[in-house]
């Protein structure tokens, strides 16, 4: 933002342009806006807030036949195979030149999605879109669909690529999947807990859902894979998902229940009391050195109270 004003101010445009030091969720303007532009997509579009804040930023600032940048996002999907991006989902949880037994480990690393790059020879199957994230239209930021696919190929299924497809406005747009050239985006990889075997007669599907709660996605994805015909049960269903990786301790889990009764920590009853002191007759050191003295097992020194309430400050003083 820095560099923007400076830049404004460079350009003689100063006095023609507004900058808001906030979320746009916490803005009000006084008029509605003919364009909004917007970038705050993650390795995909279902990234934290991003839809809430669209959805919130369009009805609230678009002025009636204004244009959203990027008009709409297209998610696409495929099985792959790769042993090269499969390797850090087996090593070294599963071996490993050490001899260690680190197969504890490997249930939060099977459920977890990363970073990709793969290149179009290791489809195993043609893409199939699984969900276009309209921008001027959308209304919720959860996705559940399942896709199926016949393989094109004999191969292994070591799991699912899924990418975007941009289209910032008709006509004009660009792709972060296999057949793209590299750019700051790569796909996402979902790997299936253990690599598959699969021929041309099988039917590989899979359910993709992604769920938004408390600010963050979590991820869930099914695997089936079996006849291509009716007849004997699948011979691989797996059901894996981003919550078996979270780090959530029961205790944190209780904390979190609508009928849990909250009372503060140490460190709590600090913050509360920096923040009840800035009161506008204080200075930052005033309120450090106070603060330090009532809670010497938070603040061992009054320079640590100093950069807490700093910190506060920053976050919620007024300018």
């Amino acid at each position: 933002l820095e560099a923007a004003e400076a830049a404004a101010l460079a350009n003689g445009l100063a006095d023609r342009i507004v900058f808001h030091r906030e979320l746009s969720t916490a803005v009000t303007l006084p008029e509605r806006a003919d364009v909004i532009v917007a970038d705050l997509r993650g390795c995909l579009p279902l990234f934290e807030s991003l839809i809430p804040t669209f959805i919130d930023a369009r009805e609230r600032f678009l002025a009636p036949g204004g244009t959203i940048i990027p008009l709409r996002d297209t998610l696409h999907v495929a099985p792959i195979e790769s042993s090269e991006i499969y390797r850090p989902f087996e090593e070294p949880w599963l071996r490993n030149d050490l001899g260690l037994e680190l197969g504890f480990g490997r249930d939060r690393v099977v459920n977890q999605w990363v970073n990709a790059r793969a290149r179009p020879e290791d489809l195993l199957a043609s893409p199939k879109p699984w969900v276009t994230l309209d921008f001027s239209t959308i209304t919720s930021p959860h996705v559940d669909r399942v896709l199926e696919w016949r393989p094109e190929r004999p191969g292994t299924l070591h799991g699912f690529l899924v990418w975007f497809d941009a289209e910032l406005a008709e006509g004009i747009g660009f792709s972060s999947g296999p057949h793209a050239p590299e750019l700051v985006y790569h796909s996402a990889f979902f790997p299936v807990e253990n690599a598959v075997d699969v021929g041309v007669d099988d039917r590989i599907a899979l359910r993709l859902a992604a769920n938004l709660i408390g600010g963050k996605y979590v991820w869930r994805w099914e695997t089936t894979v079996g006849a291509g015909t009716p007849g004997p049960a699948p011979r691989v269903v797996v059901k894996q998902s981003t919550f078996h990786a979270l780090d959530l301790k029961t205790a944190s889990l209780r904390k979190r229940n609508a009928a849990s009764i909250p009372t503060l920590s140490e460190k709590g009853r600090a913050d509360r009391a920096i923040l009840e002191r800035m009161d506008g007759r204080r200075s930052l050191e005033e309120i450090a050195r106070e603060v330090c003295a009532r809670f010497p097992g938070v603040f061992p020194r009054w320079e640590d109270a100093l950069a807490r309430a700093g910190e506060l400050a920053a976050r919620y003083g007024e300018d």
